[in-house]
């Protein structure tokens, strides 16, 4: 049986030095999958596959893991992962548990926070290593051909809202490469057509083409005979494998008495299956067997429009008026077996794919009638989802059954399969077919509608199977059909993600696929979870809380218009002005108002907070006047470019900021020297304005850098408006007390007035 792993149990992960390993297996002789491992298959290759490096993130939603997309090629005899992590010198960098997800066909579904998925969700648990250090292999014998995933993130996310440039931060590359052995000798084994086999040292690789629509394949043993004597040890393992379910069947013979022979039924059609023979005896033990496999055709009986033409007027399947009269077309669909003299074994309903967007499609059936089911024969509904683009979003099937025509004792069974149709609704309703586990839905008269979601299906044509069951009297299935009504269709995000969430495209190289971003607190897969959701009252109280604070800069600029700081009464202005309805744009929830785009708002809030503590600092030196509004001036072109650059950066704002703070300090320690005497003079300046001022802008500062996380953050962010725009009112310097501001001291006699600011004076006593 394939494998992932190492050991013969199971999945488990080898941990070994990557580099080293690839480079022995590049250039040595491909080694040898089974059998002497001392002499090397001349029959097998190796393939390297690498792609790029990428940086890991703590996981908060599906956009966190990074994902890879491999293909393997086929008659691939063995897959090996090679898992490498590099990280930072820095002392921030520790050792981080890493996990990494595989899986076939489609991206993994992955839920690290525990999260709830939406009602009629299928979710198959997915396979995944946690790495602990910074090397790992893992093995996987027999891989299915096709697409292949691997995705990989560092632990959920704190809660605490770092600032860029102050938290320390280490970087964690990851890089996964894929090295296949491939089989270049592989046998084809015809329908019905014995083919001898010797096994030795080395498996022996076979395949077989699958045509569509196959019921059931028997693979068989025959003459096997080991060193001369009757007994059988040999294994054959049918199919490959996937993840994170395996579906592969294994064959063992060993007793001559037994019938030795495997029945798959419904197997993938339209493809090759990978059969591999291996001896169970020794090393040097000769055996010989001849392999014979049989097909059982299934003839499908293809709808097409003209027998839904025929069918309408006599008003057996109307789909419009829902009459299910008995007549010669209808009872060609369901008791019948026979259809124009052959055998059939289903009933094919036409289906058309309507695409309508990336990773969006519609499924419809032809001229919109409804499926009628029936017990004799299933009715099944193709879904084409093989493009390669369409594993990205989620599959929704919608059935809704005729009311009047389900009864009590009748049962609409359906199965809903990936590679092949279920058809075995006589023998069992498991929707299990030969390599895949479907997913059950049933339409009884309790309940005459059926959902099912299946996130990220796998890239495979999908089959809907649907049969009228009678559990308790079959013969009340004999006369009786349904009209099933059904609506299919591919969405990248399941209702949008809802009213909050927002569905963003993402891309890996050239694969497309569609995540949920939650807010308010939502959380899930299609951001259906609230259990730790915002309720409205509480978006409201966050609201009114982050807007609300910035009435406090009305105290900076009645302080600014009474000492005549009309530039800096202006910024203060404009900073409450957009720092309000930025706060109010940016609510995650229903209480929402945007005057401008978010990221203007955005813009001019950062921007306003940066050019406040400028001038702040700015008047606070006492500068002449023209020294002064050129320095406002220029800090604020200044803070444009470098938010334009980098909005978040803390050193982008905290860079002019200093700036100005040594400007400040140099001029106070300039007239500190030239009096003799501390700037300011007055005590009382210095323990009712500067020392609470200080205060209030260190507290503000250690608020935003180091206290902020999601959860308090419309409390923390509300103070620290709060003691911005309150510091502000007490750092602002006095007016003087015995000029008047702009006064004119000489008149000329051409009536032009010299004036003179006595504020520009440097020796100004305050």
């Amino acid at each position: 049986m394939g494998r992932a792993g190492t050991g013969s149990g199971g999945a488990t992960v080898a941990v070994a030095v990557a580099g080293p390993l690839l480079l022995m297996l590049l250039a040595g002789p491909p080694p040898a999958v089974a059998g002497d491992s001392r002499k090397s298959d001349v029959r097998l290759v190796s393939e390297h596959f690498s792609q790029s490096p990428q940086k890991l993130s703590f996981y908060s939603w599906y956009g966190s893991a990074r994902l890879f997309h491999f293909r393997v090629p086929p008659d691939t005899v063995l897959l090996r992962w090679l898992l490498q992590v590099s990280r930072g010198s820095s002392p921030a960098c520790a050792n981080m548990e890493i996990t990494v997800y595989f899986r076939y066909g489609a991206p993994p579904v992955i839920n690290p926070l525990g999260t709830s998925f939406p009602a009629n969700t299928s979710v198959q648990s997915p396979f995944f290593i946690k790495m602990l250090q910074s090397n790992a292999s893992i093995n996987i014998s027999h891989p299915a051909p096709g697409d292949w995933f691997v995705a990989a993130h560092l632990p959920p996310s704190s809660q605490k809202i770092e600032v860029k440039g102050f938290a320390p931060t280490c970087a964690y590359i990851f890089q996964p490469d894929m090295l296949i052995v491939r089989a270049v000798e592989v046998f084809i084994l015809e329908p019905n057509v014995p083919l001898p086999q010797t096994l030795l040292s080395h498996p022996s690789y076979l395949k077989i083409f699958i045509p569509e629509y196959t019921r059931e394949l028997r693979l068989e043993l025959q003459g096997c005979v080991s060193n001369g004597s009757l007994g059988c040890p040999v294994r054959l393992t049918v199919g490959s494998a996937t993840l994170p379910r395996n579906f592969q069947k294994v064959l063992t013979c060993i007793s001559p008495t037994w019938a030795c022979h495997l029945f798959l039924p419904s197997p993938p059609g339209d493809r090759w299956l990978q059969v591999t023979a291996k001896s169970l005896a020794g090393p040097h033990v000769l055996v010989a067997f001849r392999a014979v496999a049989a097909l059982t055709a299934c003839r499908p009986w293809n709808l097409n429009s003209q027998h839904l033409l025929q069918s309408i007027p006599n008003q057996s399947c109307n789909a419009s008026t829902g009459l299910l009269t008995p007549s010669p077309g209808c009872h060609g669909l369901g008791r019948s077996s026979r259809v124009d003299g052959g055998h059939f074994c289903l009933v094919s309903y036409p289906v058309i794919r309507e695409d309508t967007d990336v990773v969006s499609v519609r499924f419809w059936p032809a001229d919109r009638v409804p499926v009628l089911v029936r017990s004799a024969t299933p009715s099944v509904m193709r879904l084409y989802l093989s493009t390669g683009m369409d594993s990205g979003g989620s599959l929704t099937i919608s059935l809704q059954a005729n009311k009047t025509a389900i009864t009590n004792n009748t049962l609409v069974a359906v199965c809903v399969n990936a590679a092949s149709p279920f058809l075995g609704f006589n023998t069992s309703l498991n929707c299990t077919t030969a390599f895949f586990q479907g997913h059950p839905l049933s339409l009884s008269a309790t309940s005459r509608k059926a959902d099912l979601i299946i996130p990220y299906p796998e890239t495979d044509n999908w089959y809907l199977s649907l049969q009228l069951v009678c559990p308790e009297s079959p013969e009340e299935c004999e006369q009786a059909s349904v009209l099933v009504e059904t609506t299919l269709s591919l969405v990248p995000c399941l209702n949008d993600c809802g009213p909050y969430g927002q569905c963003l495209l993402l891309r890996r190289l050239s694969y497309l696929y569609a995540g949920c971003s939650c807010k308010a607190g939502w959380r899930g897969w299609s951001c259906t979870d609230n259990s730790t959701a915002q309720t409205v009252a509480q978006q409201r109280v966050a609201t009114l809380l982050l807007t609300l604070s910035n009435l406090m800069f009305l105290a900076p600029i009645a302080v600014s218009v009474h000492r005549l700081l009309l530039v800096e009464a202006s910024v203060y202005a404009y900073t409450m002005f957009f720092s309000t309805f930025y706060h109010a744009c940016d609510q995650p929830g229903e209480a929402v108002l945007c005057i401008l785009s978010y990221d203007t708002l955005q813009y001019c809030d950062f921007l306003g907070s940066g050019v406040s503590i400028w001038v702040t600092i700015l008047c606070m030196a006492r500068l002449k006047a023209a020294q002064k509004h050129v320095l406002f001036l220029l800090g604020t072109l200044i803070f444009a470019m470098s938010l334009q650059l980098d909005r978040r950066g803390a050193w982008n704002m905290m860079g002019p900021c200093l700036f100005a703070f040594v400007v400040m300090v140099t001029m106070w320690v300039y007239r500190c020297r030239y009096r003799r005497h501390c700037y300011p003079t007055s005590w009382q300046r210095w323990v009712f304005y500067l020392l609470p001022g200080i205060s209030m802008a260190a507290v503000a500062i250690a608020i935003y850098t180091s206290m902020m996380t999601s959860d308090n953050y419309y409390y923390t962010h509300s103070i620290w408006h709060m003691l911005l725009a309150g510091s502000a009112a007490f750092l602002l310097p006095p007016r003087e007390q015995h000029t008047k501001p702009w006064a004119c001291s000489q008149k000329l006699i051409c009536h032009y007035q010299i004036c003179k600011n006595h504020r520009e004076d440097l020796y100004t006593v305050t």
